[in-house]
């Protein structure tokens, strides 16, 4: 099938290079340049597993990327991955998605054959219908349902696991307007959706882009949840891991999102939880679950801080911050909470050196009076404390042997000998 994709982010891209993993003729349309001549080179624009190697083997063959709309008009379907940035009430920042649906329209406009336009960006319910395709029509001068489709098909993708979650998810979902559209789109993923454990999910376009969000905050409240449960154990002196280890046994509850720690950030969880609750209001309704589940995700990084200043006098302290991207796999910082750690400690007074594996470029510009390190070694040297914000495998078995005082606070529960440290406390544990 030929394929188009407006937009060349992290699920654009994504999208676009596990398509033509299938077979599928893609084309990425991208207003930036650069990016353009990176995916045509066969370089990955960003760090995600598994992405770089299959960009490399479809650019130049069934993959491309172009700045020019136009070449939509070459292909059979569109997905619209545009960013839906927060705005400051928490609600989304449509203008991105409007502009990209006034330039997908125009260049539809001089089409003569049907086309089917997909979401993949996460919007509120009625965006679809009510904001996109209303611009479609207009600029295309093409009605809905009269040569022109409209669905839903929101994305599941976690950093550092997306090209794994596109081409095996447990669920695939569909909120088309036609069952023509639906079709389309049952052919684009019959290779997905004939494995075993996927789920193909059809529904109303609303339903569709409702699930996404519900599926963000269940997943971001039992986090929160969890994270709860670690404060009242580690209030009673209790391993919180071990308590929720044995909850997770009952298959109504299941052990994933059990780790109790720091609490979630990156560009899904936070932007799609205030959303849903902007929404919410906008529809008169208190969402009080939804409030409480990000006001505890909030004080973890405060409550690692606190724990911290127990063993340490932080003003004047040089603290040795381990991890700054949100999750391990990825180098996004987006909502990190090792950010919220640096700005407690810099606002206690504390020098701070940070360390990761990729993020470090992402973070600088942000926080050009942080010191960074070119490894965790480097980063605990002469350190009179240090914090653990992101559970990199390559922090398991550190050696402190180089610290000012071998003080550890630990966020994630990383593999570490606690004899080599005089003091070793875990947020939750």
């Amino acid at each position: 099938m030929h394929v188009s994709i407006v937009g060349s982010g992290y699920v654009g891209t994504t999208v676009a290079a596990c398509l033509a993993d299938l077979g599928h003729d893609v084309v990425n349309v991208e207003i930036d340049a650069d990016t353009v001549e990176t995916i045509n080179a066969g370089e990955a624009p960003i760090h995600e597993s598994g992405l770089e190697e299959r960009i490399a083997e479809h650019a130049g063959t069934n993959l491309r990327a172009t700045t020019d709309y136009g070449a939509v008009r070459e292909t059979d379907v569109t997905f619209l991955c545009l960013p839906t940035p927060q705005a400051d009430d928490g609600s989304l920042d449509l203008a991105i998605m409007q502009a990209g649906s006034e330039s997908l329209g125009r260049a539809l406009a001089e089409k003569d054959d049907d086309h089917l336009v997909v979401v993949k960006s996460t919007v509120l319910p009625g965006t679809t219908e009510g904001v996109v395709g209303p611009i479609l029509e207009t600029e295309s001068g093409t009605r809905v349902g009269d040569g022109l489709e409209l669905a839903m098909n929101p994305e599941f993708l976690r950093m550092g696991t997306a090209v794994e979650d596109f081409l095996e998810p447990d669920k695939v979902v569909v909120g088309a307007t036609s069952e023509g559209a639906a079709a389309t789109l049952r052919e684009l993923y019959a290779p997905i959706v004939a494995r075993e454990g996927t789920n193909l999910v059809e529904t109303d376009i609303r339903e569709a882009e409702l699930i996404k969000y519900a599926n963000n905050a269940f997943l971001a409240s039992k986090v929160s949840l969890v994270n709860e449960l670690g404060n009242i154990a580690a209030a009673y002196g209790a391993d919180a891991y071990e308590v929720l280890a044995a909850v997770g046994l009952d298959d109504r509850i299941s052990e994933r999102f059990m780790r109790s720690g720091l609490g979630w950030g990156g560009s899904c969880f936070p932007k799609d939880v205030d959303a849903l609750r902007a929404g919410a209001r906008a529809q008169r309704y208190d969402p009080e679950l939804l409030d409480a589940v990000v006001a505890v995700n909030d004080a973890q990084p405060r409550r690692l801080v606190d724990l911290l200043a127990e063993h340490v006098p932080l003003e004047g302290a040089r603290i040795a911050v381990l991890g700054l991207s949100f999750k391990p796999g990825t180098d996004d910082i987006r909502k990190s909470r090792a950010l919220d750690v640096i700005e407690s400690l810099q606002d206690r007074g504390a020098t701070v050196v940070a360390y990761d594996p990729v993020a470090i470029e992402n973070v600088r510009p942000a926080y050009p009076d942080v010191e960074y390190a070119e490894s965790a070694v480097d980063a605990l040297e002469g350190a009179d404390g240090a914090v653990v914000a992101t559970d990199w495998p390559e922090f398991d078995d550190l050696s402190f042997e180089g610290m000012a005082r071998r003080i550890l606070v630990d966020g994630r529960r990383i593999d570490v000998d606690t004899d080599e440290l005089d003091v070793y406390e875990g947020l939750t544990w």
